[in-house]
């Protein structure tokens, strides 16, 4: 059995409830140490600031689990690998859940909470309704049922991000079910089930001093800002097989999540968490294999690769003949070192000794209310991607315009403005997509507007300004150098592209006429010289000639008897 040592330094400030603070914190202490099933110790001071609330250190003297080796193909062969996933979507409201604490990323801890929130006597949560909008939209858009009656619950754990000491979530009557998600996965098309999608709140957010987790940490801080936020937990059925297919479910689903505007989408914020539930069993048999919960990955490659490792662990384990070691237990994945650690022994339902939430009635959605909730629904990107698709552009530049909204967005204003498809693409997939990238912002926040844009790929397309000069002057374009007009500004700087094949051939005449040696080679045979004589006149025009009308007669004079 595991041991524990508490050490409490007494507190000049708060020394004489000292003993409460042990009381109110012990049984969370104690699951801790469970949780991580091996020696640990426990010191520090119980006390309270203005900002934070400082627990005590827990050290553990549990390591990482080696790497395994992996599987190789015959041993892969024999199993199959079931997976599903539980994803927190944080919804994008102004306030939180239960309470009007404003729902923020960020700002100084502990300022966006309320008595609600926190859980102190006699207070009573209210139900948000821009909160239970979101969630019935977001149940329409994966194509589930919507409960017309649904109910909230109590889950009661012990932990010290959670001030109340239970967790307003749904237990049995969800408020979605029975849905589907269609995904693209490489080159084959999937489709995913749903099993619910229940609405519920965050908890707070624990901050470690000296390491990115809870082992190796000299003291955790905790934060309540986030505690009592929205979430929507969407619960997918067990019918993934690999981790490309876990990670192109995340991708789309958080893509259709962004275009309806319920969530940030932002992984690295933590608006959106993914939890895997992995588990193997021989080729052949419906019996599951044991279930294993990885949590903490903050992106979808993070998703694929913890869930590739866990899958080869577990059938490294079985094969190995120690099939006793896959044990139901939640593990974290560890980016660094590219292993899952083992975190604790997964709870049971009957852990959480749910019961109905005695503070909030049930929840009624009438067909109205559904039919007015369908009727704004937005575009989500597979309507997008359908519509790309019948512009006559390739799948790949599909998959990219389609990919963000911000992107799809600005390529339509741009069509909208009048620009060919393909150029138009290969303009914002290109210059643009990398400005963007190397400048940390998306395309709403572009001073090169949508019409400009078009402007700049009509002149290129009917001869007026060049592909060249088009690269010169976008970076002009992306400061908000033409807020009067492509047309004009180009006319200004004298980059009006040179079209009339008398002026191309005295320009061309001159650099023949400049370059006789190179001529005699050319046509004894040196044919690559055609390359030097197109750079002369390029570099003789400063870039402004049509490149077709001006090989046309550069090849006439080059071939000339």
């Amino acid at each position: 059995m595991s041991s524990a040592v508490l050490t409490f330094t007494p507190c000049s400030v708060c020394s004489s409830s000292r003993k409460a603070a042990v009381a109110t914190y012990s049984r969370a202490i104690y699951g801790l140490r469970l949780a991580l099933g091996s020696p640990l110790t426990l010191s520090g001071s119980v006390r309270r600031s203005h900002w934070y609330r400082t627990f005590s250190t827990l050290r553990c003297d549990s390591t990482a689990a080696a790497a395994p080796a992996k599987a190789t193909s015959q041993q892969a062969s024999n199993y199959e690998a079931v997976i599903g996933i539980e994803t927190h979507v944080q919804l994008k409201t102004h306030t939180k859940a239960f309470c009007n604490c404003k729902s923020l990323y960020g700002g100084e801890p502990n300022t966006h909470v309320c008595p609600v929130c926190l859980g102190h006597p006699g207070t009573l949560p209210v139900l948000s309704k821009e909160v239970v909008r979101q969630a019935v939209l977001a149940g329409l858009a994966l194509q589930c049922k919507i409960a017309p009656h649904s109910k909230f619950d109590r889950k009661q754990y012990f932990y010290p991000d959670l001030p109340k000491g239970y967790q307003i979530s749904q237990y049995d009557v969800p408020l979605c079910t029975a849905g589907e998600l269609e995904v693209q996965v490489g080159k084959e098309t999937k489709t995913f089930g749903i099993t619910r999608a229940h609405l519920e709140e965050d908890a707070g957010k624990l901050i470690h001093s000296g390491a990115d987790q809870l082992t190796g940490s000299a003291y955790s801080l905790v934060d309540y800002n986030r505690a009592g936020q929205a979430l929507l937990e969407i619960v997918s059925e067990p019918d993934m097989r690999s981790g490309q297919d876990a990670a192109a479910y995340g991708a789309e689903l958080r893509r259709i999540m962004v275009f309806l505007g319920v969530s940030d989408g932002e992984m690295s914020e933590g608006s959106m968490r993914c939890d895997v539930n992995v588990s193997v069993r021989p080729q052949g048999q419906e019996e599951l294999g044991t279930k294993v919960e990885v949590k903490n990955m903050n992106s979808f490659s993070a998703m694929q690769k913890a869930i590739d490792f866990e899958i080869d662990r577990q059938v490294n384990l079985i094969e190995d003949g120690r099939s006793e070691q896959v044990v139901q237990e939640t593990r974290l994945w560890d980016e660094a070192k590219q292993v899952t650690i083992s975190m604790r022994k997964k709870e049971g339902l009957a852990d959480y000794r749910y019961f109905p939430e005695p503070d909030l009635p049930p929840l009624e959605v009438s067909t109205a209310y559904l039919q007015d909730v369908q009727a704004s629904m937005p575009d989500l990107p597979a309507e997008f991607r359908r519509k790309y698709r019948q512009l006559g552009l390739p799948a790949a530049d599909v998959l990219v315009l389609a990919d963000e909204l911000p992107t799809a967005q600005y390529f339509d204003s741009v069509l909208a403005a009048g620009a060919a498809a393909k150029p138009a693409a290969n303009w914002i997939m290109g210059d643009i997509m990398a400005f963007c990238k190397e400048s940390k912002i998306d395309m709403s926040e572009l001073q090169l507007k949508a019409p400009q844009l078009a402007e700049m790929v009509s002149l290129i397309e009917d001869g007026t300004i060049s592909g060249k000069i088009g690269k010169q002057i976008l970076p002009d374009l992306l400061q908000g150098k033409a807020s009067e007009g492509v047309k004009k500004y180009v006319d200004q700087k004298g980059l009006i592209q040179v079209s009339d094949p008398a002026q191309i051939e005295a320009i061309v005449d001159a650099v023949i006429a400049a370059n006789q040696k190179q001529l005699e080679q050319y046509r004894a045979g040196k044919t690559k010289l055609q390359g030097h004589f197109v750079g002369q006149v390029m570099k003789e025009s400063k870039g402004r000639v049509n490149p077709g009308v001006m090989n046309k007669i550069l090849m006439q004079k080059l071939n000339a008897k």
